[in-house]
């Protein structure tokens, strides 16, 4: 595949930045078609003012002490109604990442959020832009947190590999460790396996919220139900304790925590 990395000071969010780089971009923000198209663009800051989680969400990370990058890639066999395959390969890669650095109980917490036991250490942030029946370019926004000892906003369970391993960790060590790891599961694209068995409360019984109204987050009675399955498409398949299969799309349903 190839990895261009470039390395900036600061930034609002490198997924922005990557769509609205003069080198990299065209009128309006919209991405060349020629951009990349050798391999991947892989831009890493030492800090974002406003770096993105999913929604309205913000990322919390402190100046060159976290891992705060994105990639911009141009995927090859994906169709758009597969490109939750992006997903299961950009999951698969980090936990692999983690496990090599020493990390135990690594987890995929559906969609995308990477878990050590019941607290996040890494989130993701993919956008895709499709062209007909194809993904025409992907941008993969990734924040993990690597040598924060502290955090001070009202995420609830944050944990970084600095609080796991005790010692700091080199962010450059960990980025290509990443990268060849995200290389090997992006060639092999049978990632999908991996991603279910990695699966965070995947067969227990857990405590989930529906959400009724997604434009205000508002929420049904909590309920009991197993994680049983992720289908091809994303959707979450959960069963209830009076054995009823409830199929979520992202953003239908939250985890108790």
């Amino acid at each position: 595949m190839g990895f261009k990395v470039i390395h900036i000071d600061e930034t609002d969010s490198t997924n922005q930045w990557l769509r609205n780089n003069p080198a990299l971009s065209g009128n309006k923000g919209r991405l060349l078609e020629e951009d990349a198209q050798e391999g991947c663009i892989v831009v890493v800051a030492a800090y974002q003012t406003a770096g993105k989680g999913c929604g309205t969400n913000s990322w919390e990370s402190e100046r060159g002490m976290n891992l705060t990058f994105s990639m911009l890639i141009h995927p090859e066999g994906i169709l758009a109604n597969e490109q939750f395959r992006i997903t299961e390969i950009v999951s698969v890669a980090m936990c692999e990442t983690l496990e090599r650095c020493g990390c135990k109980e690594v987890s995929i917490k559906w969609p995308n959020d990477i878990y050590v036991g019941d607290r996040k250490i890494c989130g993701i942030l993919i956008e895709n832009r499709l062209q007909g029946m194809t993904i025409k370019d992907s941008i993969i926004g990734i924040g993990l947190n690597v040598n924060q000892s502290v955090f001070k906003s009202d995420a609830p369970n944050p944990v970084s590999l600095y609080q796991i391993l005790g010692k700091e960790s080199n962010l450059e060590d960990i980025l290509k460790t990443f990268l060849t790891a995200f290389e090997a599961a992006y060639q092999n694209k049978g990632t999908c396996l991996a991603y279910r068995t990695l699966l965070y409360r995947k067969g227990v019984e857990a405590r989930y919220i529906e959400i009724t109204d997604r434009s205000t987050d508002k929420s049904a009675e909590p309920f009991t139900a197993k994680l049983t399955d992720v289908l091809p498409d994303g959707r979450l398949l959960l069963v209830d304790q009076e054995g009823r299969e409830r199929l979520y799309a992202f953003k239908e349903v939250q985890f108790i925590i």
